[in-house]
């Protein structure tokens, strides 16, 4: 049994995305499951992740991971990471992309210090992700994570990841949502995602605020819903249980055992 459903803020956030991401709304009302709903390459390559915090194995981390379950899952990954997944010898490739930001939720669950998430952020942002702005991304979702889950306000989150990572975060969605487009740079996604975060009232009104934004609509709501899930814990039952019927054994099994990390008694308060 999952003990802890806000870990999986990440994976509900894709999966109800994903029938929008090539059929932007601008609205905060639509259906959130609908024909097309399923989950994608940001739930793959999220639990890709756990697998490894799950595993705390030398000789099994994160190109292994990426590698195997991209391999086994298909979806619509980039290029570049396809080129990467298929490489005898798989090497970085300079990408700034939200890829890094998508998948890297658990690691804000797995460790009891920002110092300790940094770090394990570039870790798994850099096999890949090894441009400045696509480590970035990554360590500022999963400090965003780590904060909500251990009871910072909005307010300490915003102003932390601000001064940190020199993101932007004085926008509304209202005002991203009138110009945002397709875009899947981290630059461009990772601040908008924590904005519709801010702004939410509920996690349910998170992942709507995120899907309204347009653009990349399974990513951003992913990184969205990865933050609101630690932040607000609570997410409805009917949206979890539906969520739980798209994804096959395998990713529950994972998920569950992940679920070990929300008895992390944080020794950090975080940052003042």
């Amino acid at each position: 049994m999952i003990k802890e459903y806000g870990i999986i803020g990440a994976i509900v956030g894709d999966v109800i995305g994903s029938s929008y991401e090539f059929d932007n709304t601008k609205s905060i009302d639509f259906e959130l499951f609908r024909a097309g709903t399923e989950f994608t390459d940001d739930s793959i390559l999220t639990v890709a992740t756990m697998d490894v915090l799950n595993k705390n194995d030398i000789n099994y981390g994160y190109i292994q991971a990426y590698q195997n379950f991209s391999k086994k899952y298909p979806s619509v990954y980039g290029d570049g990471f396809c080129k990467w997944r298929d490489s005898d010898d798989p090497q970085p490739y300079n990408s700034w992309g939200n890829g890094s930001a998508m998948r890297v939720s658990p690691v804000g669950w797995a460790f009891n210090s920002v110092e300790e998430v940094m770090a394990e952020a570039k870790r798994s942002a850099e096999v890949t992700h090894n441009h400045p702005e696509g480590i970035k991304g990554a360590q500022a979702t999963a400090v965003a994570v780590y904060m909500a889950r251990v009871g910072k306000s909005k307010e300490e989150i915003g102003d932390f990841i601000s001064e940190t990572f020199g993101y932007d975060l004085s926008r509304t969605v209202s005002e991203i949502r009138s110009s945002h487009r397709f875009n899947e740079n981290c630059q461009s996604t990772v601040p908008e995602s924590i904005i519709a975060f801010l702004e939410s009232s509920d996690f349910e009104n998170a992942i709507r605020l995120a899907v309204s934004l347009g653009g990349d609509s399974d990513t951003i709501t992913s990184i969205a819903g990865g933050i609101a899930g630690a932040f607000y814990k609570d997410i409805p039952g009917y949206i979890v249980q539906k969520v739980l019927e798209y994804l096959p054994k395998e990713f529950i099994d994972i998920i569950t055992e992940f679920s070990k990390f929300t008895d992390l008694s944080p020794v950090s308060p975080g940052p003042k």
